[in-house]
């Protein structure tokens, strides 16, 4: 397996770890709180057979820059940083893809700086607090699985054995497969990340305001919204107004899939991705 290369890319925000993989178009994976490493990201890999891949580990994760003061994990704030990267990268404009709030960025970065955009990519996300909206969300207090996914969240913020970190992540991400008993099929590799608890912290007190709704028409880059018809971190209503409030913005359900499309469909996800990516021709609005 080809691992990702790293480079610390200094920029006047400070230093920020990327990992890069893949040849292709310019394209911008993260995540809000995920720590990312050489053996790159199961989402972001998905893109690398057709786009050369910036993988961005944000403030506080990995050996990217510390947050100074805690504004400096925000959302718009890290849009500023991504955006310094690019600069410093040298790339006029790119894609964005982002998985979960991965996607949440995105939608921001997409408002913010429509110029640095070739083309945006959500997945499995939402335009707002979406736990207290939706009693088919995991995290609403509603859903019957919402204790246990609690107590594994707080787990894997805490010193955890390499052992019993495995065993939770394992569990927590179960929660949110179509197929729970398929975990050893879709998660194969060497792909190890962790979280960053500070990042995370902040984004859970960030999401109790966090609505774009409103802005999403200042979107013009053409967007793709993928969700997976089953989602219960994000049900797909979140991803349908997403893509009803972007003016050139086209949604694709995928019926056998819960929060990781680009794993439990995952020849679907290639299929449409390249589609889109490389033949833009709009398929359908809904």
């Amino acid at each position: 397996m080809i691992r990702w290369e790293m480079k610390l890319i200094s920029t006047e925000r400070g230093s920020f770890e990327v990992f890069c993989k893949g040849q292709g178009p310019a394209l911008c994976v993260t995540h809000l709180y995920s720590e990312f490493n050489e053996t790159g990201d199961r989402f972001a890999d998905t893109f690398t057979e057709t786009n050369q891949v910036f993988l961005v580990n944000l403030r506080e994760a990995g050996r990217s820059e510390q947050a100074h003061e805690p504004y400096q994990l925000s959302m718009i704030e890290t849009v500023l940083d991504l955006e310094a990267v690019r600069l410093e990268l040298g790339i006029q404009s790119w894609n964005v893809a982002g998985h979960s709030t991965g996607g949440m960025l995105g939608l921001v970065y997409g408002m913010r700086h429509p110029q640095s955009i070739d083309s945006l990519i959500i997945a499995g996300s939402a335009a707002r607090v979406y736990a207290s909206s939706s009693p088919y969300c995991i995290y609403h207090q509603g859903h019957p699985q919402f204790e246990k996914m609690q107590m594994l969240i707080e787990r894997l913020k805490t010193n955890l054995s390499e052992e019993e970190r495995s065993r939770c992540s394992r569990e927590r991400t179960k929660l949110s497969l179509h197929e729970p008993d398929r975990y050893d099929e879709y998660f194969t590799g060497d792909v190890h990340k962790s979280m960053s608890a500070s990042r995370m912290n902040f984004f859970a007190r960030e999401i109790l305001l966090f609505d774009i709704t409103k802005q999403l028409h200042k979107v013009t880059a053409r967007t793709l919204v993928i969700c997976g018809a089953h989602d219960v971190q994000c049900p797909l209503p979140f991803s349908r107004e997403i893509a009803e409030l972007i003016p050139n913005a086209e949604l694709e359900v995928f019926n056998d899939s819960n929060h990781y499309p680009f794993l439990e469909e995952a020849k679907k996800f290639s299929r449409v991705i390249k589609e889109f990516l490389f033949h833009p021709v709009m398929r359908h609005k809904t």
